[in-house]
């Protein structure tokens, strides 16, 4: 083996060392203390983990619940609902037979509509869930708006910014409340480290890392497999809007690439990654949804405090391990992706109605995430790097 000498200069306290020339490694004339180049930390002794509120939040009244729009995802809707105990008493959907087949598995004794303005006519609602697509989601909001209803929409919440602004002000006009189906934000790993921030547990918020390796070639034949950027607008939205959970405003510039994996089956490309720059912070998105073996899911959230890492195969089998000056710590977390995922998102916005309060998924503020989320997929088609278009709540308001 070739050893090659290197020169190495060591400063010390006032004063510099002789060069040691003989060296065959940078460390032979350091101390213990000074030798860090494998990385190795001191180490800390284990503390119980913070008790925090990351489970959802449970409504003190009953509301009545119409969901329009019966297809594939609202089933995750109803199991969640029905779950916590929800009143869900209208169904409407364009096929009938669809709506039905919903009411009779989960609500058999809810009122059935095949226009949902029939739905916001005569349907004793106060909240409406509109799980649609994404085309038609906008006119619907807005009647359900002007009817006087709550709305929780599906994500995501527009297409387009100025859609969104226009909605979140009728919202303020007539008083509702309308929130957004985003529901990572209750994911229990998620909620958890989001939970975290916001108690000051890992001081400010300064980088986050977030890798996700799994097989998304399952929407071959579905409408998703003719959605371009199926990756970053329809997934990676989930982690914009997480972002914005613990990152004040929104990243000054972005940077985002997309590519084709050579063995994947589906149409779109199914590896994504995304540089976002803030002022004091650095959030990397990397995400490879070819990945047949071995899927892992990983979530790094530093701040001047501490650290947090989420590590598993899954959106729900996760482990959220925390380290602090006073120690690690390790978080036993209960729940799922799906079930208290889309229970955290009705009982938000259910809870804000009855405290006169805005819900943590109001759509006001979920506009920051889509800005972002439409910046990396302007970023990735340009192969360039784009100012992030700025959306404050002022401006909202």
């Amino acid at each position: 083996m070739t050893h090659y000498r290197l020169t190495y200069y060591r400063k010390t306290l006032g004063d510099i060392s002789l060069p040691c020339v003989d060296c065959c490694c940078l460390g032979c004339c350091m101390s213990d203390s000074e030798r860090n180049y494998d990385l190795r930390a001191e180490r800390q002794s284990q503390i119980d983990a913070p008790q925090l509120a990351y489970e959802p939040p449970q409504p003190q009244q009953t509301h009545r619940i119409g969901l329009i729009g019966c297809g594939g995802i609202s089933e995750s809707h109803l199991k969640a609902y029905q779950h916590a105990g929800f009143q869900v008493v209208a169904f409407a959907d364009l096929d009938r037979d669809r709506a039905v087949g919903r009411r009779d598995t989960f609500y058999p004794q809810g009122e059935i509509y095949g226009d949902y303005r029939d739905l916001l006519q005569s349907a004793d609602v106060d909240v409406v869930d509109v799980a649609t697509p994404p085309e038609p989601r906008a006119e619907i909001i807005e009647n359900a708006l002007q009817s006087g209803r709550h709305v929780l929409s599906q994500k995501p919440f527009v297409l387009d910014l100025e859609t969104g602004l226009h909605l979140t002000s009728m919202a303020l006009e007539h008083k509702c409340v309308l929130a957004v189906n985003q529901n990572g934000r209750w994911a229990p790993h998620l909620s958890y480290m989001r939970e975290a921030v916001s108690t000051g547990l890992i001081g400010e918020v300064v980088g986050v890392n977030i890798t996700i390796h799994w097989d998304h070639n399952w929407i071959v034949g579905t409408p998703f497999d003719r959605m371009h950027h199926v990756v970053l607008q329809d997934f990676a939205i989930h982690w914009f809007d997480f972002v914005t959970s613990i990152v004040p405003g929104v990243a000054r510039k972005i940077f985002a690439s997309i590519l084709r994996s050579p063995s994947q089956s589906a149409q779109p490309p199914l590896m994504a990654s995304v540089l976002m720059e803030y002022p004091i912070a650095r959030v990397n998105l990397s995400f490879d949804a070819d990945t047949a073996y071995g899927p892992e899911d990983r979530t790094i959230v530093r701040g001047t405090k501490g650290t947090l890492y989420s590590v598993g195969p899954n959106l729900t089998e996760q482990t959220v391990t925390g380290h602090t000056q006073a120690g690690w710590f390790r978080s036993a977390l209960e729940g799922t992706w799906f079930l208290e995922g889309f229970q955290g998102t009705m009982a938000e916005l259910l809870c804000a109605i009855e405290d006169q309060r805005t819900p943590q998924n109001d759509a006001r503020d979920n506009l920051r995430g889509l800005a972002m989320c439409f910046a990396a997929a302007r970023s990735a088609d340009l192969g360039q790097t784009v100012e992030v278009t700025p959306v404050s709540r002022d401006e909202v308001e």
